[in-house]
This record gives C-alpha cells, structure tokens and sequence, in this order.
C-alpha cells in the first residue's frame, strides 16, 4: 500500500490536472460522530480517484469539500498547494468543474446555452464562447450542428448526461468532480458513458475526484481507488490492481469481493501479456481481438472448453495465442 500523504508525483507529461490533497481532514456535524475522520491523501495531477465504500462512510461529503459545498472540522484541503478555505466560495466553484448523477441541466435553456453558464459568468467573448461550445458537444460525441439548440426535453438520459459532462468541462477546470455520475442510466448506457469518459480523460488528463457505491465501477475508472469506512476513515488508497492483489485488511478484501482475482484479469488486455507463437493451433481455437481482457479472453476459452485461444489485430490477423495456463499465470 502506498502512503497516502506522500508527496505527489510530477503530472504526466501534457497533463493539465492540478494536485489535490486532504491533510488530516475531519468533518462532523454537530455532536454526532465524525462524518470524515483525520483523512490524509493526495490525488496525483491528471489522475482519476474514486472514491468507494459502504453507505456512511463520507465519500461524498470527502468529495464535496474539495469545492467547499462542505467545509471541513479540521485540517485542510489544497489544489496546487493552495488552502481551498483561502479562496472565496463562487470563485472557486467557477474553477472546478462538477457532474452529478441527475445532471441538473437547465431545462429553458438549450444544450449549447447550459454548456455556456460558466464561460458567460466569467466574461469570456461570444466567439469564444461558440468555439468552445461547439469543440466539447463533439468531443462528447454530441453533433453541435444537431444537438446545440435542442432542449434537455429533448434528450435521452445519455445524452443528457454528456451535456453534463461537457458543460463542467467548458471553462477548462483542472479538477472534476463526479458525484455518481452514471448512476442513473441503464447498464448499457452506462457502460458506454464510462468507456467514452475514459477515452476524453485520455486526451485531457484531468484531476477528478470521483464518488461511486459501485466497486466495479471503481475498478474500472480509477487510477486510483480510496476505500473508506463508516465514519470517512481511509482502509486502504492504491491503484486498482494493487488492492485486488494485496487488500489491507479483511473489510478491504471483503469489499471488493472473493471474485478479485477476476475482477484483475478485466484490469488488462490481451496485448499488454506476452503471446505465446501461432504454431498448431485447434481450428476450433477462440478468436478475440487483442483489446480484449483477459477475463474476457479466458470466459471465451473455458465456454468452448478449450485451453487455448487465438489473439487478432485489428485487421483480422494473427498476432498469437493465449493459453489458460498463461492468463491464471499473470495473478501470480
């Protein structure tokens, strides 16, 4: 396990996320116990950090002092070194951008005018205004010609839920914050909501901050994952992978489940592994792409009762094979 209040690596290169960080952070309210107790943790610039635990362990109280929709008890919250408690609420919050699970569009204004609010309260030029309202309906697959005057009326949850997202992203923050944030679409959708969210955070490197009751999800999003316990005390802060392989203590492991060596084969493709040569393979042999997981790779094989399967590019070619032997050999 990492320490949490270690200092944070330098943000990759072409990052534009900032560093936040949680020194002994503790929230209660009133004479009730601690809501977030003494937390400590710093969250790498252009790195996502779910946030994940049971119900009433703080997770989202954590999240919300960061724009200090909750101001903490005690200790402090930084971005860039800098105390959040110095800045003033609104100016802050202009900085920041926030996505929650029902969205909150505005429903009398049209998509292009909700992606706006932020860039016309800080006084940016209509032309800017239009250039970036239509570059961040496209990155979130939304057609500026097509959706920009319709209303939200008009959307699918989806849809709606990629407006959100563009429209906290429209001033450029260097910090995201997403409060269950495809919490309230099918599973379908949801799944590609995730998967196109983690293709713009490949291009954007932001610092999101990103609050979940789902561990699946947690797995899937974060580069890094914080557990916390009722009471917002911290079990264990690491990549996703190192907590499946290495869970702190039994509530840790508990919570992610008996199935966590599963869950880490979804962590990693065909083609990050070693492939064995293409020589003599069954021609019954499973074929899966090379993106594919090995968890995928391997229910693919064990479906066909075979042992070995054959990895493509893209283009349909060869490039090896995978034997179950060598997938159980990556959780070693």
């Amino acid at each position: 396990m990492t320490d949490p209040s270690s200092p944070a690596t330098p943000a990759t290169p072409g990052a534009s996320g900032s560093v936040v960080a949680f020194e002994h952070v503790t929230k209660r309210y009133g004479d009730g116990p601690p809501a977030v107790t003494d937390l400590s943790l710093t969250i790498r610039a252009g790195e996502i950090c779910v946030l994940v635990g049971p119900s009433g362990c703080g997770k989202t109280t954590t999240m919300k002092m960061v724009n200090r929709l909750v101001e903490p008890t005690s200790g402090r919250v930084t971005i860039d070194g800098e105390d959040v408690a110095s800045l003033p609420p609104v100016e802050l919050r202009r900085r920041i951008g926030y996505v929650i699970q029902q969205v909150g569009l505005f429903p009398h204004l049209t998509v292009a005018e909700n992606v706006a609010i932020v860039p016309r309260l800080l006084g940016w030029p209509t032309t800017r205004i239009t250039a970036r309202t239509g570059e961040l309906l496209d990155l979130v697959g939304l057609e500026p010609a097509d959706y920009g005057s319709r209303y939200p009326a008009a959307l699918s949850g989806g849809e709606r839920q990629r407006v959100g997202v563009a429209r906290a992203m429209a001033a450029d923050p260097s910090v995201l914050l997403m409060d269950e944030p495809f919490g309230a679409v099918d599973p379908i959708r949801r799944e590609r909501l995730q998967n196109e969210f983690l293709r713009l955070q490949a291009k954007l490197h932001k610092t999101i901050v990103f609050v979940t009751h789902d561990v699946d999800e947690a797995i899937k999003m974060a580069d890094r994952i914080a557990i916390l316990q009722v009471g917002g005390v911290l079990a264990q802060y690491d990549t996703p992978d190192r907590i499946l392989a290495h869970p702190a203590d039994d509530f840790v492991a508990r919570f992610v489940g008996a199935d966590r060596g599963l869950k880490r084969l979804a962590l990693r493709r065909l083609e990050e592994i070693e492939l064995e040569p293409v020589d003599g393979v069954p021609p019954d042999a499973p074929r899966a792409p090379g993106t594919a997981t090995l968890r995928d790779a391997l229910s693919a094989m064990l479906a066909s009762s075979v042992q070995v399967g054959v990895v493509v590019d893209e283009h349909d070619a060869l490039i090896g094979v995978i034997s179950v032997g060598a997938i159980s050999a990556t959780l070693q």
